[in-house]
């Protein structure tokens, strides 16, 4: 939704500019432009060189017939593709085209990566949260939280030791996810870092109509040598009855809510990302600590206590406590654990390509 609210903002920056100075003369291109920033940024196999230098080429005829060759009427469609096919050889606009290309490069592809990463976190988180437990560890987590009931013993609580024996065991496979989810969050806050200043989308989007501004002076300064070009290439201007629309949007609508989002620091999109980079990254260990935190917080008796070992009441455990994952099963005293669930290999081999994306 921030994202979507940058891109509503610095479409209207912009229609504001050709609203204010042109009579809305490129509003179409506006919104088609800002559409494909949209459509890139979620997703679309779009290359950004490929839809600034659409932009552009629209735009020339559109200046053509407004600032280097006014007429009382505009130019023919025949006329207008023509200056479109020319536009980047003539170069009208200078190196401004090259500048946004090279901005909207830096800026939109590393957004589009965050976005891309936030969703896998959503499906990794998602998909742990509904895994099914074995047979061999249903019935573990029986015997360690039931069986003292059967003995009278409703108060007790499983040992320490023995409690981690066994939900290491029934979460071997989440376990597994932890290196590759600690790389994650890593990635994520480094490429919150590479979104910030003059290279972030919010710098770039929100500036984007001053360089299309700069774009508009450099073809009014050069406007004669550019006409006699346009003649050479295309001949002269083929008229045709000129419309000059009004604003077709709301400004004074739009602004308000636009406003809101610019001048509210903590709803700016940086300040919304910083925000919730400080508070993933307490959850980098999450997926490697969850046995430990089980146990400790809620689930084993404290220390000192007399606690339920599987068969009795003890003052302590006596078997091996094993470590986290799967390989460290092997010797799991209280639980068997099978191979790798092929939905966490699923997920691990996503977190991989995200964290090399």
């Amino acid at each position: 939704e921030a994202f979507e609210m940058l891109i509503r903002l610095a479409e209207n920056y912009t229609s504001t500019l050709f609203c204010n100075a042109y009579r809305n003369m490129a509003a179409v291109h506006v919104q088609e432009f800002f559409t494909d920033v949209g459509l890139f940024l979620f997703g679309t196999d779009a290359s950004t060189e490929e839809f600034v230098n659409r932009f552009f080429d629209t735009l020339f005829p559109v200046v053509y017939s407004h600032v280097i060759d006014p007429g009382p009427t505009g130019i023919s469609l025949e006329y207008a593709e023509c200056l479109r096919a020319v536009r980047r050889d003539i170069r009208p606009f200078g190196s401004i085209p090259k500048k946004a290309i090279g901005q909207m490069g830096r800026s939109l592809l590393p957004s589009r990566a965050f976005l891309q990463a936030l969703n896998l976190g959503v499906e990794v988180i998602n998909t742990t949260d509904h895994l099914h437990f074995s047979r061999e560890c249903s019935r573990a987590l029986l015997r360690m939280q039931y069986c003292p009931h059967c003995q009278g013993l409703t108060l007790s609580k499983p040992c320490l030791g023995y409690c981690l024996n066994i939900i290491r065991g029934c979460l071997a496979n989440l376990a597994e996810v932890d290196l590759h989810w600690q790389g994650y969050i890593q990635g994520l806050e480094e490429l919150s870092g590479a979104l910030s200043g003059a290279h972030g989308i919010e710098h770039v989007l929100l500036n984007f109509h001053s360089l299309v501004h700069d774009a508009l002076v450099q073809a009014r300064i050069h406007r004669r040598e550019l006409s006699e070009q346009v003649n050479k290439v295309c001949g002269p201007p083929v008229r045709k009855p000129k419309q000059s629309p009004g604003c077709s949007f709301d400004q004074n609508k739009d602004n308000q809510v636009l406003k809101m989002f610019s001048r509210d620091s903590e709803q700016t999109l940086t300040n919304r990302r910083k925000e919730f980079i400080r508070h993933v990254r307490l959850y980098r260990a999450f997926y490697g600590g969850l046995a430990d935190q089980l146990c400790a917080n809620e689930l084993a008796a404290a220390d000192g206590l007399s606690c339920w070992n599987g068969e009795d009441l003890v003052r302590s455990y006596t078997h091996r406590v094993v470590g986290s994952g799967i390989k460290a099963q092997s010797a799991n005293p209280e639980v068997k654990v099978k191979g790798t669930d092929p939905l966490i290999s699923q997920i691990i081999d996503k977190l991989k390509r995200v964290i090399q994306v």
